[in-house]
């Protein structure tokens, strides 16, 4: 995963491919079933501080979050909490067809290519999941946030750090990280350019 997860977030050679994307899939497809057995209260602390200390402390808008990489749903109720509006994107069909019903909507897509508008979310939130730069650019409002979390910290399989995280965005980015047990997290948003 660490090898999919830089060539996602273009830190590698190769990129994001029809067949590392057909790999992806296959492999969490074939773990749907025992997803659940991954999620755990430390985990999910590390989700809600991130909301709390790092989404909540900017002012972050309440509109649409698109979570990408949703699995089985497991923060999609955090995120419902919190935003008025939750799509929640996964590539493995697998996964969406054991996630609750609500609260979110669920949608199978390829990060790399959201069936979003540009400019449609308040906050993208990717928890454990691939970073696709530009996407994430393309889609998030001008002033929306960007939610990282690495619930393991730098052992999360899908690890980017802070540094390689914002060296990836496009543009000039602000934001906070910290740590919340083992886990490490950032929220982020555009720099705003100065007029004049």
């Amino acid at each position: 995963m660490r090898i999919a997860t830089r060539r996602a977030a273009g830190l590698d050679a190769g990129g994001w491919t029809g067949e590392l994307r057909r790999q992806v899939a296959d492999f969490f497809d074939g773990i749907a079933g025992e997803w659940h057995t991954r999620s755990s209260p430390e985990r999910t602390a590390v989700v809600r501080d991130a909301l709390s200390r790092g989404l909540d402390a900017m002012e972050g808008p309440a509109g649409l979050a698109v979570e990408v990489g949703s699995g089985i749903g497991t923060y999609s109720g955090l995120l419902a909490d919190r935003f008025d509006t939750v799509v929640a994107i996964d590539l493995s069909l697998a996964m969406l067809t054991r996630a609750p019903i609500g609260p979110a909507h669920r949608v199978q897509a390829d990060g790399a290519r959201l069936p979003l508008r540009d400019g449609s979310a308040s906050a993208i939130i990717l928890i454990n999941a691939f970073l696709f730069p530009a996407e994430e650019h393309r889609v998030l409002s001008p002033d929306g946030a960007l939610v990282w979390v690495n619930s393991s910290g730098e052992h999360t399989p899908i690890y980017l750090s802070v540094d390689d995280l914002v060296a990836r965005l496009p543009g000039t980015w602000t934001g906070t990280a910290s740590r919340a047990g083992e886990g490490q997290w950032c929220v982020l948003r555009r720099a705003r350019q100065s007029s004049g």
